[in-house]
């Protein structure tokens, strides 16, 4: 099982996903970051058929509860040099959690966290 995140390129992972038949775990916040950057980026019309697309898929998505946003406040706080966002922090809480190590992404904070990039 693989987590993605990362808004750039997202498409084209979820096609690689489709063909090789590998099943994905997301959360809720990456999904927001997601539909915000493609309604920008093309029109709100096409983000939510998007959006759509993945909540009609086999895709996993996650909701972290208080306790993993606190998690993540360590991460945050750890990583504070970096820039790194919240997102990616709750993204490192829930992998660590559900025992996932491998990630598609074009973010590199997430070697910095120990994860495994696959691309």
């Amino acid at each position: 099982m693989l987590f993605f995140t990362n808004r750039t390129g997202i498409i084209r992972i979820l096609h690689r996903i489709e063909k090789e038949g590998i099943r994905s775990v997301t959360t809720n916040h990456v999904l927001d970051e997601l539909a915000t950057l493609l309604a920008r980026r093309t029109s709100y019309h096409f983000s939510g058929n998007r959006l759509m697309e993945i909540y009609d898929s086999d895709i996993r998505i996650e909701r972290p509860s208080e306790s993993d946003e606190l998690n993540a406040l360590d991460f945050f706080l750890k990583y504070a040099d970096q820039n790194i966002s919240f997102t990616d922090c709750l993204s490192f809480v829930l992998m660590q959690k559900l025992g996932l190590t491998r990630v598609f992404t074009f973010d590199r904070h997430f070697e910095y966290a120990g994860f495994e990039i696959v691309s």
